[in-house]
């Protein structure tokens, strides 16, 4: 039986097939300093909403995680609204793109991009 990490943040293996994609399509998949980062931004229908963008530069109060084969890095303000979220992604017809399952989040949006806590 496996035990699941506490205070992370997860990456569901749709979403690592993505971001392997898009970090290949940038040429910076074979580069072990880049990595994927995660933050919330203040903005969106419900208050917050979430950011993605590759980066190759920890900062200081950078908080930084490992799951399924993804780096992740998040600011520690970010992470607050972030702990034990998962990074999906769905290539459906009901939407497609990056979505997060936040069990933090009191309220999402329709569109699953911004939320509240």
């Amino acid at each position: 039986m496996s035990e699941v990490a506490e205070n992370t943040i997860l990456v569901s293996e749709k979403a690592k097939a993505k971001i392997t994609q898009l970090m290949q399509e940038a040429d910076i998949a074979n580069d072990p300093a880049y990595f994927l980062r995660v933050g919330v931004v203040g903005g969106g229908c419900s208050g917050l909403s979430y950011k993605l963008d590759f980066d190759n530069e920890v900062k200081p109060m950078d908080q930084v995680f490992e799951d399924n084969g993804v780096k992740v890095v998040t600011d520690l303000k970010s992470f607050l609204y972030l702990v034990n979220t998962e990074l999906d992604f769905s290539d459906g017809l009901n939407g497609k793109g990056f979505y997060f399952n936040n069990p933090n989040a009191s309220r999402s949006c329709g569109c699953g991009e911004s939320f509240s806590v």
